[in-house]
């Protein structure tokens, strides 16, 4: 008999923003397969004699290759084990959900997908910043800071982006984002626009960097992955509405 495989997205950082849906999955698994962006915290909610294994990917290492998770995913599958693969935020996030979704469908595994709250929203929310806002922001974009912007091939279009407007979010970018913000200044992004960096958002570790694009660079220059950076108006909007200590 063949187990399933349910790709749960545990959301952005605070423990109990995981869905139902994903919390109940987590507490039925035979083997739970976790990231390092996952609430560790998560695990205790695990069954007796769950098998727990970390894949955590370290800002500098890899600890383990995506085709390795993927092969661990549809072995253990094949062994009759119902597999929980937590993944921080939303497993389709830029979070590779979907090559492990179409592993397991090539293996004639089962899964489930379940969606979890991205780190897109929820962060800027903890922060107190909303990233769409009447008046000020209809649209926001979504993009990966992981890769290089100097390199010929990242496809992201700064100039488009500018012109888009609204508000940009920007995952993964800490480490490039000097190159981010001169690819957007160059493509004549407004160097007073507001901006914030948030680590470790919506967790006890929180840092908040109020900023403009144009000294974001400076001023958050000792924040550590994982960070998120949004940029435009809404970011000056300093609503500060939520704490994650009120928890």
């Amino acid at each position: 008999m063949t187990g399933t495989v349910f790709l749960v997205g545990a959301g952005p950082g605070d423990p109990e923003l995981i869905t139902v849906k994903g919390l109940n999955a987590l507490r039925r698994a035979d083997v739970v397969i976790y990231d390092r962006l996952a609430p560790h915290e998560l695990l205790r909610e695990a069954k007796p004699g769950a098998e727990l294994i970390d894949v955590g990917k370290q800002p500098t290492k890899h600890r383990i290759d995506q085709s390795e998770i993927n092969a661990l995913l549809v072995e253990r599958a094949r062994r009759g084990l119902n597999i929980v693969r937590l993944k921080g935020g939303d497993p389709f996030v830029f979070g590779r959900g979907g090559e492990e979704a179409i592993a397991c469908r090539d293996a004639g595994i089962p899964f489930v997908v379940i969606p979890g709250v991205s780190s897109a929203i929820a962060v800027p929310a903890y922060a107190g910043v909303p990233v769409t806002h009447r008046g000020v922001s209809t649209a926001f974009t979504v993009l990966s800071g992981h890769e290089n912007p100097d390199d010929p091939t990242n496809t992201i279009d700064y100039a488009a982006l500018v012109k888009l407007g609204g508000t940009m979010v920007l995952l993964m970018g800490i480490n490039h984002l000097p190159r981010i913000v001169t690819h957007l200044l160059n493509a004549g992004l407004v160097p007073e626009t507001p901006t914030i960096s948030i680590e470790w958002g919506t967790t006890d570790h929180q840092r908040v960097v109020r900023a403009t694009v144009a000294s974001v660079v400076t001023e958050a220059a000792d924040l550590k992955p994982p960070t998120i950076t949004v940029i435009g108006a809404v970011a000056g909007l300093e609503l500060d509405w939520f704490k994650p200590t009120e928890l």
